[in-house]
């Protein structure tokens, strides 16, 4: 009945991506908002049809996969409300994508999951936001700008404002307070994952450099899943390495970023640490307009192999919350519309999608540009030096 349908619309993203959607979707295009409380969905001021679904009702997450060629949603922390969504569109051959960046979470619904999916012909794309497109498809167009059949090592250097929501705010959160689960997730997928014979796969954050300015170690789910890509895609050549950095200019704003980020690990451990930190941000806050409006990235990626050097940047707007939306709106208009890879199960946005997704989100304003790289190019040095 319908192409499209966005689940988690009366949210903080949900609602920027239903305004997306409301400009992007092409003629004839059938899409609909679905959740549990008809009247917030209508005052959202759409003319669409409006569905009911509750994530706490698998019944009815049944019915909305049913209805639906695909199925995007914002409701998080993932963890907690995102199974049963996924077992419906895995059960009905759904396409499926969201904004999880909980590993813990991928994991577990890859073991659970893929095989059904793989079976019914649904493909379940996780992480088609800020997390993690920039580095999927960044990478992706870096490799294929590369010889093929020789190693291939690639490096990602981040640099970006912007500030979080409290639906992300929960989920970082929700992700930290669990090492040791996530730990878990994580061996039971490399138990029943199949791991490609002949070629090897490295991908982690990286560790801690001072190329022009600081690099410091990204410990996101990012590097797992460029890792997955280049495990699923031969074009990433026999051996693969990639590693991820957060760039800053300066030693005491790198102490500073250090020294938060390991703040905030260890109150996520404490009951009290985790209320104070969820304290912060309400559900369903933001950033407004106009603070969106001063957000930006750049992502550089130096790319080698073969004797060959590229440096590709992928560069846009306020990460989090305006260009997260529209990641996450075209992904699913692209798996709705577009001529794509006959592949299912769980993917990656590269697996799933690649090439046409990238063409979308040019289209959309997100860059992707390239040059080649030189014996003097230093990794991520305009990062450290613009903006």
């Amino acid at each position: 009945m319908y192409d499209i349908v966005l689940l988690g619309a009366t949210g903080f993203t949900g609602a920027l991506t239903a305004e997306y959607l409301a400009g992007a979707v092409p003629p004839g295009c059938r899409w609909a908002l679905a959740g549990r409380d008809r009247a917030k969905l209508e005052a959202l001021g759409l003319d669409v049809p409006l569905l009911h679904a509750d994530v706490t009702d698998p019944a009815s997450l049944d019915a909305l996969a049913g209805q639906a060629r695909v199925v995007a949603t914002t409701v998080g922390p993932y963890l907690r409300y995102g199974e049963p969504l996924v077992k419906a569109c895995a059960q009905a051959g759904t396409h499926y994508v969201d904004l999880t960046g909980e590993p813990e979470f991928v994991d577990r619904m890859f073991v659970r999951y893929d095989g059904l999916a793989a079976r019914t012909g649904a493909k379940i794309v996780h992480a088609c936001g800020f997390e993690s497109i920039p580095y999927d498809l960044g990478v992706l167009h870096t490799v294929d700008l590369l010889p093929s059949g020789v190693p291939l090592k690639v490096s990602g250097f981040l640099r970006g404002s912007g500030r979080p929501s409290g639906g992300t705010l929960r989920s970082a959160v929700t992700a930290m307070s669990r090492a040791r689960q996530m730990a878990e997730a994580a061996t039971q997928r490399r138990s029943a994952e199949i791991r490609p014979k002949g070629r090897k796969v490295s991908a982690l954050p990286g560790g801690l450099r001072h190329v022009g300015g600081w690099a410091l170690p990204m410990p996101t789910i990012d590097p797992q899943i460029v890792g997955r890509s280049a495990r699923a895609l031969d074009s990433y050549g026999p051996d693969f390495t990639y590693r991820q950095y957060f760039a800053v200019r300066r030693l005491p704003s790198a102490l500073a970023v250090a020294a938060g980020a390991g703040a905030v690990a260890v109150l996520a451990q404490i009951p009290a640490g985790r209320d104070w930190l969820l304290g912060r941000i309400a559900p369903g806050d933001g950033p407004s307009a106009e603070q969106r409006a001063r957000g930006w990235f750049r992502l550089t990626l130096l790319g080698e192999g073969g004797g060959e050097r590229v440096v590709t940047e992928v560069s846009g707007g306020d990460p989090g919350y305006s260009e997260t939306a529209k990641m996450l709106a075209e992904s699913a208009l692209c798996l709705a519309f577009d001529d794509l890879p006959d592949v299912a199960g769980q993917l990656t946005t590269a697996v799933a999608m690649g090439r046409p997704l990238i063409d979308r989100l040019q289209a959309a304003g997100i860059r992707f540009t390239t040059r080649p790289g030189s014996s003097r190019s230093i990794p991520g040095r305009s990062s450290f030096q613009e903006g």
